[in-house]
């Protein structure tokens, strides 16, 4: 009869772990819909909706943040779907203000026109958009825009699952290749885990030639076709992301020599046979560790140049905590997965290693906590942010998850100092399993020279039935050691860890392409004014405020509607009434809405007469919710005017 030796090839943990992360990243991609927008268009000229008289040169877009245009990210279409601008594109940036503009060809005839954006924000997420305004008067239009947004359809779930791998594959690259050379050195040797980090490399990789392919449709036509034209790959390497991704590809190649290196000289000297050897082994063991983690802090780092980190307050302190952040998460998930592995597939791991990696995995959870705190205040800035925005939502889900985590592992390091309480008798059991052998090599020994009398030379024999005695002294050995309550209860825990890590990093990805919750209550309007504010209302917006020329019948209060008071288009109506409470018609009476906090406006409003002590303006446009400075101009006579101001929050 002949022992059979443990499979490791199929690796069938690895694999089932790889296929989850893989279908659960799929579903909290659908789930999470298209990425939000991290820059919002807060204005336009014409705004949307307006009718003018005659037909101006350009069109302008006033932007929350910086962004990135292409050749053809601004399109004005006319009443019958042509082109009805000259295809330049103008920066009109200056100060704070993030403007772009294009002109129109000359002698356009009256009717509605369309105006189609798209741009990529500065964190690298694309966004889009459409509006409309008519010359002279509003008509039919043909024009046709895309109806999904940048960064939609099929590329956009594409690209995020891409994503998600990428992060899977990094923590499996990371987190492997430190759990041996931190943990556990034998395990260089070991294949299930030689396997492990090599899958994380090629995942890793092949994510990121994905992501690179798709960028091009992901910000732009969304059409997949496109993944495979040169020209819009060669516009996607002139990028921030761009050459992020192929920074990245280049570390990995880095990576691959340092995995080589690892799986090979370094696992040849296993167990150094003298003083210079051993030397020599602790050299090369610094060496990878030196090189590893420059390499690790080097990929990490093109998802900080262009992710979150990159963009908002302080990105200086902000990108090297990512760093940071992102290999804490990489040496704790990434070694809890090396030690699943290793539990279940290795012939054997020694206790000292588990308690190595629970320090390791202490470590990690510090670090997390640290960096993880200012990341959210970065990103989220207020309670408020917190629990009103999808950011902070998803953030308190995740700040769950890692909750849960750290409870798991508390069990996990219970069942390790059971371990620890086992290793006497651990020792025993080795020790018996010696015995045996010895007393099965005494047998073969009877054995081979029995056979060496029947067979003379027969030494290949004599060896085969020496593996076989020593593989079935091993086997008892592992039945013995995994039978304990203790070795099975951690294995369940680790089983149990993963599982939730699993799920963390999905959330993770989320996030990543999520809106963070500072700008997403900037854009809402959430910063107060330290003017007075007219509380938010229910419905359409009503105001009475006095007023002053200083003139003769320059005295009286204006009244002022706004429907349905919200962001949009709005009807507005002013009244003008005279001391007596009488209608009094004045001259002229304009309007102003600013939003400071955002610095957009002021957007002017000129209302129509409509009778006496009664003006009206059809088609307001507030470009977005939030706490508006409203302005208005009274004039009773040539020279006597006043304006008032109040500041209204608009929903």
């Amino acid at each position: 009869m002949t022992a059979t030796a443990p499979r490791f090839g199929s690796a069938p943990l690895v694999r089932l772990l790889l296929v989850a992360m893989v279908l659960l990243g799929t579903v909290f991609t659908v789930l999470s819909g298209t990425a939000s927008a991290h820059a919002a268009l807060t204005g336009s000229t014409p705004e949307d909706g307006a009718v003018v008289a005659t037909a101006p040169q350009d069109i302008s877009l006033t932007f929350s943040e910086q962004i990135a245009m292409g050749d053809n990210s601004i399109r004005v279409l006319d009443p019958d779907n042509k082109r009805a601008d000259t295809g330049k594109i103008r920066d009109l940036s200056s100060g704070g203000t993030v403007a772009y503009g294009i002109d129109l060809h000359a002698g356009l005839p009256d009717g509605t026109y369309t105006v189609a954006w798209q741009a990529v924000s500065a964190d690298s997420h694309p966004i889009s958009g459409a509006f409309t305004f008519s010359i002279g008067a509003p008509s039919k239009t043909t024009a046709a825009v895309p109806s999904e947004e940048a960064g939609g359809g099929l590329v956009g779930t594409l690209y995020d699952i891409a994503r998600y791998i990428s992060y899977a594959g990094f923590i499996l690259l990371v987190g492997g290749a430190a759990f041996i050379l931190g943990c556990w050195p034998r395990g260089a040797s070991v294949r299930p885990l030689q396997r492990l980090v090599v899958q994380g490399w090629l995942t890793l990789t092949a994510a990121t030639l994905v992501l690179l392919l798709l960028r091009s449709p992901y910000t732009g036509s969304g059409k997949l076709g496109d993944a495979f034209d040169l020209g819009g790959l060669q516009d996607v390497l002139a990028t921030k992301t761009g050459a992020a991704l192929v920074s990245r590809l280049l570390l990995l190649g880095a990576a691959a020599l340092f995995v080589a290196v690892l799986f090979g000289a370094y696992a040849k000297r296993e167990t150094p046979q003298d003083e210079e050897e051993n030397k020599e082994r602790k050299d090369l063991t610094f060496g990878l560790a030196v090189g590893g983690a420059v390499v690790a802090a080097g990929i990490a780092g093109t998802w900080a140049l262009a992710e979150h980190a990159s963009t908002g307050i302080q990105t200086g302190l902000a990108m090297p905590v990512d760093v940071l952040h992102l290999l804490a998460v990489a040496s704790w998930l990434g070694g809890l997965t090396a030690l699943l592995v290793a539990l279940y597939r290795a012939p054997s791991l020694e206790n000292a290693a588990v308690r190595r990696f629970s320090r390791v995995a202490f470590v990690s959870v510090v670090v997390l906590a640290a960096t993880g705190l200012y990341q959210s205040w970065r990103q989220v800035g207020s309670w408020s942010a917190l629990w009103g925005t999808s950011y902070g939502q998803l953030l308190l889900v995740k700040v769950g998850l890692v909750a849960v985590l750290v409870g798991i592992a508390w069990f996990s390091r219970r069942w390790t100092g059971r371990l620890e309480q086992r290793a006497e008798a651990d020792a025993g059991v080795g020790a018996e399993a010696e015995a045996e052998a010895a007393t099965g090599s005494e047998t073969g020994g009877g054995m081979e020279t029995a056979a060496a009398a029947t067979v003379v030379g027969d030494s290949e024999r004599a060896t085969q039935l020496a593996r076989q005695k020593q593989a079935l002294a091993t086997a008892r050995q592992k039945r013995i050691r995994d039978s304990d309550p203790g070795r099975i209860g951690l294995r369940r825990s680790v089983l149990a860890e993963a599982g939730v890590a699993v799920v963390l990093l999905a959330v993770t990805t989320v996030l990543t392409s999520t809106e963070p919750g500072r700008t997403a209550e900037q854009e809402a309007g959430a910063t107060g004014g330290t003017a007075t504010t007219a509380p938010a209302t229910e419905g359409p917006l009503a105001l009475t405020l006095p007023f002053d020329t200083g003139g003769e019948n320059g005295k009286g209060t204006v009244r002022l509607t706004l429907d349905p008071g919200r962001s949009g288009a709005n009807a507005m109506h002013i009244y003008v009434d005279g001391p007596d409470g009488q209608p009094l018609d004045v001259p002229e009476v304009k309007a102003a809405f600013t939003l400071t906090a955002q610095k957009i406006g002021p957007l002017p409003i000129v209302p129509e007469h409509f009778a006496p002590g009664h003006w009206s303006a059809d088609a307001v446009q507030i470009p977005m919710p939030g706490e508006w400075q409203l302005q208005l101009t009274i004039r009773t006579s040539d020279i006597d005017q006043t304006t008032v101001d109040k500041n209204v929050k608009i929903g």
